[in-house]
């Protein structure tokens, strides 16, 4: 576990409700380490889509990670409730930057950072393509 200095829940302006589930823990007792990424793309996708309107299906534009990294501080388990923290730290023309807390329920001391970069591609020759629209003013609401 790292020993680094921990983000507060309120250093994110997006907080978005998780849950653990069974299948999270492994057989040392607590979530598994790549379960964290997951939560990390659960929190950026809900938000892209509920705030951004993004079509995961059919739209034209699309976001593909090309880096993530994961600081863990203090484990976590099934059943615990959590926090997922999101804010924007750089928007560019066509990517996007991400940094993520994971926070228990109630409490304020991050388990997990991570951050993670997005560029959108253009659905049919993954091409990158510039972020403008709802897209950029749903980054631009969670950039701190």
């Amino acid at each position: 576990m790292s020993s680094a200095k921990r983000a507060l829940l309120t250093d994110y302006p997006i907080c978005i409700e998780l849950d653990t589930r069974w299948m999270d823990n492994d057989i040392y007792g607590h979530v598994n380490n790549v379960v964290y990424y997951s939560y990390f793309d659960t929190i950026v996708n809900r938000y892209l889509i509920e705030k951004a309107e993004l079509d995961i299906h059919a739209g034209d534009i699309i976001g593909l990670i090309v880096n993530s990294h994961c600081n863990y501080h203090t484990s976590i388990s099934f059943p615990d409730k959590l926090m997922g923290g999101l804010k924007v730290t750089r928007i560019g023309s066509s990517s996007v930057d991400y940094s993520l807390g994971i926070f228990k329920h109630g409490q304020e001391l991050a388990c997990a950072e991570g951050q993670m970069t997005h560029v959108f591609v253009n659905r049919a020759d993954r091409r990158p393509r510039p972020i403008s629209g709802t897209l950029l003013t749903a980054l631009s609401k969670a950039l701190k």
